[in-house]
C-alpha cells in the first residue's frame, strides 16, 4: 500500500469522476436540495477534502502542526445546511466540512484562509490567535474546542437548556435567538465516555419531566476510535430506545438523506424543544491523523473499502443523477477548490506567529464587558424577599446565615444570576447555605440538578455562553474530582483558545476543607486545593468568616459579571456554624452582614495586629486557628503576632502579602491543606525568593482525614501553632 493515502485517494477520486465510475445513487422521491444548494454543499466538501490535504503538506514542510482532518466525515456539511448559523455548535474536530458550509451561510467569511491560518498557528488566526489548531468562529456561533474526548456534551445541555429560561429571564448579555437549537457533535467512539453519558441522561433526564431542551446530539459514527473498533450496531442499540431522547439515523455518504434527516431532526428539536440524537454513518479515510499508521492495526481489505466509499465521490454520484451537475463539472469543481487552496496555502504560510510570553498569555484573561449599571434593590424589595430575617441583619451571625443573605441581595440585584446544584433548592443545601432561596426567587433560578456534577459545572458553563451568571455548587471538595475537566479542560481553556472572544464567567461554590468534628472521613473533609491552584486563569477564594465570606462572594460574582472570570469560592464547611473563639458562647467568630454595596476587591489581604516579632500568613480554618493562638502567645510567651488572612488562593497576592508582613522578623505560614502541593509551598518559595530572612511553615500531613474522634490529628492546632511560632521566633 502507498504510504500517503491521502494523495491516493485524491487521485483515485479524479480518476473514478473521470471515468464515470460512480456507485448506484438512488434519489428520494423529493429533494430537499436544490441544484444550487446541493452544489453549495459538494464544494464545502470539496474545500474540507482540500484543506485536509493542505495541512499534511504543511506539516511535512514544518509549516504546519496538526493533521486529524475531516475526511470522511463531510457528510457535516449537510447538516450545517440543515442549522441556522445562529444555532450555537459545539463541534467534533472532524468537522471542517460543517464550519465551511456554515461559513457559506453567512456573508464575509473566508474559511479557507481562516482555517489555514490555523494549521500554521498563525497569530492571524481568527479564533485563537495562533494557540491552537481549532475549529470555532464567533461570527458563525462556533465556541472553538480542541480535541475533546466528550468534555464539550454537558456544556451543550447547558446551552441548550439556557434558551428556555433566558425566555423567562431575559439576561442583559443574551447570545441564543429565543428559537435557537444548540448542537454538538462527537465520535462513536467518544459516544461510550463517561462524560458523554452523562450528558445524555442529564438530557433525557430533563426532557423526561417535561422543561425544555431544543439540543441535537450529532453522532459520526466512522466504526472505529483511533484503533479501537466499535461494535457493529453498538451506537443504534445504546441510543435507539433511549427514553426521553428522540432518535434520527441517517447516511452521511448521502448528502440528500442526510440533509433531509437533519431538517427532521432540527424541526423536532426547534418545535418540541426536546432533546434528538441525531446518528449520521460516515467513514473514517487517511487514519486518526497524518501520524498514525493505520495499516498498523486496521487490514488492507478494511482501509480500502473505506476508501472506497469515498464521500465526495458518492455526492458527485447524487449531483450527476439528479441532474444538477455532470462528473465532469464535478471534477472541474474540485480542481478549483485545490487550485484556491494551494494558493491560500502560500499565503498563509509566510504569516506571523506568536513569539512571546506576553502574546500566548494575553488570552488566559478574558477582556472586561460592558454592564448596565444596577442601583441594587429597594429597601421594600429586599424586605419581602427577606422576610423574618430581614429584623436579623444587625445582629451577628455565623458564615453560613451570612452566605445565604449576601446570595439573596445578589440574587435581588442580578436577574441573570441562577444557583445550581444538587439538593440546593428544597433541601437548602446540605449544610442550610442556600435555605429559603428557592421561595424566594423560584425553582428556575435555584435549580436542583440530579447527581453528576459534570453535568452541574457544564450546565453552569452552557448556560454562561448565554449571558447567565452561573452559581453552581459542588456539594463537597472531594467530589470536584468527578468533573474537575470541566473547570480545567473547558472553562478556563475557552478564553485561551478562542483570543478572549468567548469566555465561561461563573461562580463555583465549593463546601470543602476539614475540621468537621468526627463527620465524614475524607469525602466530607477534603483538604487540597492543588486540583485548582495550578488551573490557569481561574480565581480561587476562601474567607475565613462570615463578613468576609459576603463581600468576597460579591467580588467574585463581579469579576464573572463584569470581567467574565471563572471564579471558584472555597466555603471551609467547619466555619459555617462557627460561633465562638475562645469559649462557649463567646460568639467572637460571628459578624454582621456588611451592607449589600460593600465588598473585598481580589487580591486584597487582612491584617489583624500590629506586633513587629512576628507575622502568621494563613487562610480558611488556619486563621480561625491563628486567632486562637494568638491569644496563647501573647498570654504566655510574650509575642503578639500580626495575622495575615490572604482570602485569594488564586491568583496568589504576592504584593499584598509581602506588604503585610513587612516590618516583621519572622513569618510563620499555617496551610491546613497538605504539605505537598499546598498554598505553603507557594508561599514559602515566595519568602525565599523576596529575601525574608526567617519563616517556616505548618502544614497538613500528606495523609487523608480519619472519621471519629482523631479527625484533626493529621491537620495544624492551635497548639501546633504556637509551637511552631515558639520555636521560629523564640520567647
Amino acid at each position: 500500500m502507498t504510504a500517503d493515502r491521502a494523495e491516493h485517494v485524491h487521485r483515485r477520486f479524479l480518476h473514478r469522476v473521470a471515468a464515470g465510475d460512480l456507485p448506484p445513487a438512488g434519489l428520494p422521491r423529493e429533494l430537499s436540495l436544490d441544484r444550487e444548494s446541493a452544489i453549495g454543499i459538494f464544494r464545502s466538501q470539496c474545500i474540507s477534502r482540500h484543506l485536509d490535504r493542505m495541512g499534511r503538506k504543511m506539516q511535512k514542510a514544518g509549516l504546519g502542526y496538526y493533521t486529524i482532518g475531516s475526511s470522511g466525515h463531510e457528510g457535516m456539511a449537510a447538516v450545517a445546511a440543515a442549522l441556522r448559523p445562529t444555532d450555537m455548535a459545539f463541534l467534533h474536530y472532524r468537522d471542517g466540512a460543517f464550519q465551511v458550509q456554515r461559513s457559506a451561510q453567512v456573508g464575509g467569511q473566508n474559511p479557507i484562509r481562516d482555517m489555514l491560518l490555523s494549521f500554521a498557528c498563525s497569530s492571524e488566526d481568527p479564533i485563537s490567535g495562533g494557540r491552537h489548531k481549532v475549529l470555532g468562529s464567533k461570527a458563525l456561533a462556533i465556541p472553538p474546542q480542541t480535541s475533546t474526548i466528550a468534555s464539550h456534551l454537558p456544556k451543550a445541555v447547558g446551552a441548550a437548556y439556557s434558551v428556555g429560561l433566558a425566555k423567562r429571564i431575559n439576561p442583559e448579555h443574551r447570545a441564543l435567538p429565543q428559537d435557537a437549537v444548540v448542537m454538538c457533535s462527537f465520535g462513536d467512539a467518544s459516544a461510550n465516555h463517561s462524560t458523554a453519558q452523562g450528558a445524555f441522561n442529564t438530557a433525557a433526564w430533563t426532557a423526561y419531566q417535561g422543561v425544555p431542551l431544543p439540543l441535537i446530539f450529532v453522532c459520526e459514527d466512522n466504526g472505529i476510535g483511533i484503533s479501537v473498533r466499535t461494535p457493529p450496531g453498538w451506537i443504534e442499540a445504546n441510543f435507539s430506545k433511549r427514553a426521553g431522547l428522540a432518535y434520527f439515523s441517517c447516511n452521511g455518504l448521502d448528502i440528500f438523506d442526510t440533509h433531509a434527516t437533519a431538517l427532521k431532526a432540527a424541526a423536532f428539536a426547534r418545535r418540541k424543544r426536546q432533546p434528538v440524537f441525531l446518528h449520521v454513518k460516515t467513514v473514517r479515510l487517511f487514519g486518526h491523523a497524518g501520524s498514525d499508521i493505520e495499516a498498523a492495526y486496521r487490514r488492507k481489505a478494511e482501509i480500502e473499502q473505506a476508501e472506497d466509499n469515498d464521500p465526495l465521490v458518492h455526492t458527485a454520484a447524487r449531483l450527476a443523477a439528479a441532474g444538477y451537475l455532470a462528473p465532469g463539472e464535478a471534477a472541474a469543481l474540485y480542481a478549483e477548490v485545490e487550485a484556491e487552496c494551494e494558493a491560500e496555502m502560500e499565503r498563509v504560510v509566510a504569516r506571523p506567529r506568536l513569539k512571546t510570553v506576553a502574546e500566548v498569555m494575553a488570552s488566559l484573561v478574558p477582556p472586561k464587558r460592558a454592564c448596565a449599571p444596577t442601583n441594587g434593590p429597594s429597601e421594600e424589595e429586599r424586605e419581602q424577599a427577606f422576610g423574618g430575617d430581614f429584623r436579623a441583619l444587625e445582629q451577628p451571625q455565623p458564615m453560613a446565615k451570612l452566605i445565604n443573605w449576601a446570595l439573596t441581595d445578589l440574587m435581588l440585584e442580578h436577574r441573570e444570576i441562577v444557583l445550581a446544584g444538587e439538593d440546593v433548592g428544597a433541601k437548602g443545601g446540605v449544610y442550610g447555605v442556600t435555605q429559603k432561596l428557592s421561595e424566594r426567587f423560584g425553582r428556575h433560578r435555584v435549580i436542583d440538578t440530579l447527581l453528576d456534577e459534570q453535568s452541574i459545572l457544564g450546565l453552569a458553563i452552557g448556560m454562561a455562553h448565554n449571558g447567565f451568571v452561573p452559581i453552581p455548587e459542588i456539594q463537597f471538595l472531594a467530589y470536584l474530582h468527578n468533573a474537575e475537566d470541566q473547570l480545567r479542560g473547558e472553562a478556563a481553556t475557552l478564553p485561551f483558545f478562542s483570543n478572549g472572544q468567548y469566555a465561561n464567567p461563573m461562580v463555583v461554590r465549593i463546601a470543602g476543607l476539614g475540621y468537621q468534628k468526627g463527620f465524614g472521613g475524607h469525602f466530607h473533609n477534603d483538604n487540597s486545593l492543588a486540583v485548582l491552584r495550578d488551573i490557569p486563569g481561574i480565581v480561587i477564594a476562601c474567607p475565613s468568616n462570615g463578613e468576609d465570606a459576603a463581600m468576597m462572594l460579591r467580588e467574585c460574582v463581579r469579576l464573572a459579571r463584569e470581567e467574565q472570570r471563572v471564579c471558584v469560592f472555597v466555603e471551609p464547611i467547619a466555619l459555617y456554624p462557627m460561633r465562638d473563639l475562645h469559649a462557649e458562647k463567646d460568639g467572637l467568630w460571628m459578624r454582621r452582614y456588611p451592607s449589600p454595596d460593600r465588598r473585598i476587591p481580589l487580591g486584597e489581604v487582612a491584617v489583624e495586629g500590629i506586633g513587629e516579632h512576628l507575622a502568621i500568613v494563613t487562610y480558611g480554618n488556619g486563621c480561625y486557628l491563628a486567632h486562637q493562638a494568638a491569644k496563647r502567645l501573647i498570654e504566655d510567651h510574650g509575642i503578639e503576632p500580626r495575622i495575615v488572612d490572604m482570602r485569594w488562593i488564586a491568583p496568589l497576592p504576592e504584593k499584598a502579602i509581602l506588604d503585610a508582613v513587612s516590618g516583621c522578623r519572622h513569618v510563620l505560614i499555617v496551610d491546613e491543606c497538605r504539605r505537598t502541593g499546598s498554598q505553603s509551598e507557594a508561599l514559602m518559595a515566595l519568602m525565599a525568593e523576596s529575601g525574608v530572612k526567617s519563616f517556616a511553615r505548618v502544614a497538613a500531613e500528606d495523609s487523608f482525614i480519619a472519621t471519629g474522634p482523631a479527625y484533626a490529628a493529621t491537620l495544624p492546632s492551635a497548639a501546633g501553632i504556637v509551637d511552631a511560632a515558639v520555636r521560629l521566633a523564640g520567647a
